[in-house]
């Protein structure tokens, strides 16, 4: 059984230079060699490798062979790989960090997150990325506990001795039931009438949050961590609850939700901040991204006579 050798990383250069400048020529002179080196470098090539890659006969210019054509794909796999080992590893040595790992509260506006995140993917290739989507003071408790460098958190860290912070914007919380529960079905809802019914509540086991409640009206709850979940059980009429508006929007104009006008109930504002550790300063990549919540966080608008959640 033939096995083939390894070839090395400028074998493989000249190789798809060659392919690239349709040339030996012109291989040699984009990478600043003679004619008679590039030869050399894929006749080493094909020895390595025990195959031919160039029809040699019948043809002015070079064409793969079947077998080269195979190769090609494998070739421009390593070249990336090593390409992007290179890039990694200057960005390390420029100070660039070689992961960040991001927790954001489960209420940030995915249309946001996916607009920061993707900006960050163009601006650092390199870097790799841990996304962690959390509820109340899971946030503030993972980056403590060093599983977060960063964190988008909601109004809970606040308070927190150790975590330094920056405004990150606000959303509007209102208040909503499908069209067929009972208080959606009410042209007015007297006061006190949200504790006759469920409320369903967003709630985590975070050492910062267990036990508290936060804007909670009924006796009557169903307790989620999850608030898609949260979401679904409002659309089939389980409960009532409090959503971010921009995520129950189309469902009130579709009129699969209804906001309800609760005198004693109205909704609030949820603020966001981006929170590190005061030991742990992030890294460049890490201050970006807080950067970028930050800058669109600046451009939200909070809704007239909400206070704070």
């Amino acid at each position: 059984m033939n096995t083939p050798g390894t070839p090395t990383f400028d074998q493989l250069r000249i190789f798809l230079t060659i392919v690239e400048t349709g040339s030996f020529a012109a291989a040699g002179r984009k990478l600043g060699r003679a004619v008679s080196v590039i030869s050399y470098g894929i006749a080493n090539l094909e020895a390595q490798l025990g195959l031919s890659l160039f029809e040699r006969e019948g043809t002015r210019k070079p064409q793969l062979t079947t077998a080269g054509r195979a190769v090609l794909a494998e070739a421009r796999s390593v070249a990336q790989g090593i390409d992007g080992l290179r890039a990694k590893v200057k960005g390390l040595l420029d100070g660039l960090e070689a992961e960040v790992d991001l927790a954001v509260d489960v209420m940030l506006p995915t249309e946001r997150l996916g607009r920061v995140l993707r900006a960050f993917a163009e601006a650092f290739p390199t870097v790799s990325l841990k996304l962690h989507v959390e509820t109340l003071g899971a946030i503030s408790a993972m980056v403590l506990d060093r599983r977060a460098i960063i964190g988008v958190s909601g109004p809970h860290y606040q308070g927190i001795d150790d975590l330094e912070s920056r405004s990150a914007g606000c959303l509007s919380m209102v208040p909503v039931a499908a069209p067929d529960h009972p208080l959606g079905r009410m042209t007015e809802i007297p006061p006190g009438a949200g504790r006759d019914y469920t409320q369903l509540v967003l709630s985590d086991r975070s050492r910062f949050t267990e036990g508290r409640d936060f804007a909670v009206m009924s006796p009557k709850t169903w307790r989620m961590a999850d608030l898609g979940a949260k979401h679904a059980l409002l659309r089939e009429g389980i409960g009532w609850g409090n959503m971010p508006l921009p995520m129950i929007e189309d469902d009130l104009v579709a009129g699969t939700l209804v906001r309800l006008a609760m005198p004693d109930h109205g909704g609030g504002t949820y603020r966001f901040g981006g929170i590190w550790r005061r030991d742990t300063p992030p890294g460049p990549a890490a201050s970006w991204l807080l950067d970028q919540f930050v800058a669109l966080g600046s451009n939200d608008t909070e809704t007239d006579g909400m206070g704070d959640i």
